[in-house]
């Protein structure tokens, strides 16, 4: 597991193609690597990678399926690439971000960058089938980072963030230019919670569920942010009568 906050950005230094196996040697600033094992998990943009050999105190390689580059961005790296990373989370550690889990469920493009004086806006496309779980401050991982969600605009598929200028010097995302892409893992809690009410709701209307759906659409509502809310607020009374 994840924290959302990056430690560090580091470099490629080399990538090597054998057998459908990718190898990444990741360039990592002095320190970071302590007391790390082979074995052990980093997130890379947000992508759980799996130690394969400690090359010097701050050269590490990682072997990449051919799967995870299909549904990532790492299939797009160069060597000098620079890369959010992040250990894993030991026991007991505080989580200043929300639990990841370092399996990305899509990527996608920059729309749009906007700088207003030190605040950093980026607008993201993504497509209708995950869109379900994506809401207004709800939480979303970009590239490994936890962020909150500003503005979700299911009509025209997209979402934007804000990044301070802390976030911007600890991370990659300075760097980006609009068209180039972003690794997304959606907030886990929320999936559950959607998929099981929609789940619940096509078992119970059936063939009426798409047209709830519509006259909802029409008055700018989302069935899914209304069956979150409502799965919240039900948690939230639960637990003041416990």
């Amino acid at each position: 597991m994840f924290t959302g906050i990056i430690q560090s950005v580091a470099s490629i230094s080399k990538i090597t193609d054998h057998d459908a196996i990718r190898t990444f040697e990741i360039e990592f600033p002095k320190g970071f690597c302590i007391d790390l094992e082979i074995g052990a998990s980093v997130a890379v943009d947000g992508c759980c990678l799996t130690v394969t050999e400690l090359l010097s105190d701050t050269l590490v390689s990682f072997d990449v399926m051919i799967q995870s580059l299909r549904i990532t961005t790492l299939g797009e790296y160069q060597q000098g690439t620079q890369v959010n990373v992040e250990r894993a989370a030991k026991d007991g550690a505080e989580i200043g971000g929300h639990p990841l889990s370092g399996h990305i469920d899509f990527f996608t493009e920059i729309a749009e960058i906007e700088h207003i004086d030190d605040n950093f806006r980026m607008r993201v496309n993504v497509s209708k089938e995950w869109l379900r779980y994506i809401f207004p401050k709800g939480y979303i991982a970009i590239n490994g980072a936890s962020l909150t969600l500003a503005e979700v605009n299911k009509t025209e598929g997209w979402f934007e963030v804000w990044l301070i200028p802390e976030t911007l010097r600890m991370t990659v995302f300075k760097d980006k230019a609009v068209g180039e892409h972003l690794n997304i893992e959606i907030e886990r809690h929320t999936q559950v919670v959607v998929d099981t009410v929609r789940s619940t709701l096509e078992e119970n209307l059936g063939h009426l569920l798409p047209m709830l759906e519509k006259m909802l659409e029409a008055q700018n509502q989302d069935i899914n942010q209304l069956a979150n809310v409502s799965e919240q607020v039900k948690l939230t009374k639960d637990i003041s009568k416990k």
